[in-house]
Parts: structure tokens; sequence; C-alpha cells
């Protein structure tokens, strides 16, 4: 009698579970969100939304601004993320050099590692100055218009880095986006010959980035570092200066992780 119960039961089970997962996208989709909102894009009845973000809430996974009524994700999904990660203390090892190197520069400085054929910021620590790249943790970005996608890229092994590239999808997002696969193949050999990633104005307008790759145990590129400026506040004369501090915090981070033998040493 207990298992005919649960298989009567288990569509409804499996209908919930997925109303769930679909509140819990849409509000990672957006930074706040209002229950008639989330009603009409998931087709849901409000009570039904109501009711099942009042649980979440409880749980720890969903909060709400007392101001605005709206939802948000909670810290609990955060942490839950964390775990997912390969390496889940990643963020720890480079938190604090991120932040040294956010109050030494005063930009944006990002953690990004790769998820299917693009990569996703797992870190980040703001500028302190109002104009800044717009970003959050969380957020994807493509492989190949960004400071952290190249680095990932132009260290990883060619075997697989072609097969995360067939996935990839060459889209323009600027006037200066490379979009032919040979030209970003080619992008790659400069990255890898300098030490450093550059993306000028590729992905987002007004915005230059620097990036170095962390390196495993078995110094395999796992994660990018990098830095973002406006461009009227990016000094071409202090590249060097900047790519040495990531260069720097990136070689105690992957020695941290068991590198043993740095690849960006010349």
């Amino acid at each position: 009698m207990a298992d005919e119960s649960y298989d009567v039961k288990q569509p409804e089970s499996v209908a919930a579970v997925l109303k769930v997962f679909a509140l819990l996208q849409a509000l990672a989709e957006n930074n706040e969100i209002g229950i008639s909102e989330l009603s009409v894009r998931l087709a849901m009845p409000k009570a039904t939304v109501y009711r099942f973000l009042q649980t979440m809430m409880t749980l720890g996974y969903v909060r709400q601004e007392q101001e605005s009524e709206r939802y948000g994700l909670g810290m609990r999904m955060f942490e839950l993320g964390a775990k997912a990660l390969q390496y889940p203390n990643l963020v720890e090892l480079a938190k604090n050099h991120m932040q040294m190197i956010a109050d030494i520069t005063g930009e944006t400085v990002h953690l990004g590692t790769l998820i299917d054929s693009e990569i996703i910021y797992i870190h980040k620590v703001d500028s302190r100055h109002t104009l800044a790249m717009s970003s959050r943790v969380g957020r994807r970005a493509p492989l190949h218009c960004t400071a952290i996608g190249k680095v990932l890229m132009a260290w990883e092994d060619p075997e697989r880095r072609d097969r995360v590239l067939k996935g990839a999808d060459f889209k323009r997002y600027r006037e200066k986006t490379i979009v032919d696969t040979s030209a970003f193949l080619t992008e790659l050999e400069q990255v890898k010959a300098q030490g450093y990633g550059e993306d000028s104005e590729e992905f987002d307008d007004h915005i230059h980035c620097l990036g170095v790759p962390i390196f495993d145990r078995l110094n395999r590129p796992i994660a990018g570092l990098s830095i973002s400026f406006p461009i009227f506040r990016f000094d071409e004369n202090k590249v060097v200066e900047n790519v040495a501090m990531l260069q720097t915090a990136s070689r105690e981070i992957s020695t941290q992780l068991g590198c043993t033998k740095f690849p960006l040493d010349k």
C-alpha cells in the first residue's frame, strides 16, 4: 500500500519541485521581484507563489525587503552554491588578496571560474568609486571577450579547450569583440606569451580588464582573477604594476591549492 501511495503522489511532488526551482531561477535573474511579477512570469497563482516563498524564507533561501516587500535570494543559497564549487576553499583563499588589490587600485576585482562554455563570477570586491563595472556574483559572462575567459583558455589543455570552445557562442557584444575562432586562438597565444589577458571594451562598454589565471595542484587553470577599470581611469603606464599584483596574488593562491610549478614564472 505504501508503494501505491507514493506512486500516486509522485507527479504532484515533481510538479512542486519544478515550481520551487522555477521560482529560484526567477529570483536569481532579478535582484528583487514582487509576487505579482513572479505570478505573471511563471504563470503561477499568486497564492502558490506566496506559499512557496514563505516556506523558502523560513528555511533561509529567500529574503524579503521590508520597505518594498519584494523578494530576493537569501544567503543560504550562496552558501549552497559555494559548496558546489570544485574548489570550495577558493573564495576563502582569494578574498584577502582581492581586497588588497581593490584597496590599492580602487577598482573592481573579480574571481571567476568555468561553467559550461562560459565563466561565472564567484567572488567580487567592489570599486570604491561610484562609476565602476556593473556586475554581481553569480553573473555569467562569455569566454571569448573577457580577460578571465581568455586566461582560462590560454593555459588550458588544447583538447579540453577545443571541447569547451565548441560550446561557446562567439557573439558580437561590442565593436571590438573577437567573433572568429581562429582570431581568438591567435589572441590566446599572445595572452600566454605576455602572461596575462586583456579585454578592452570587448564585452562591456567603456571597461578595460586585466586578468591572470589561478592554477591547481596539477598546474591546470581553474579560475581567473581580474581588475576592471573604466576606460577613463585605465592607465597604460600602470599595466606592468597591476599585472604584477595579480600574478603575485595568483602565485600565492595557486601554491595554497597545491600548485608546485607556477606556470606564469618565466
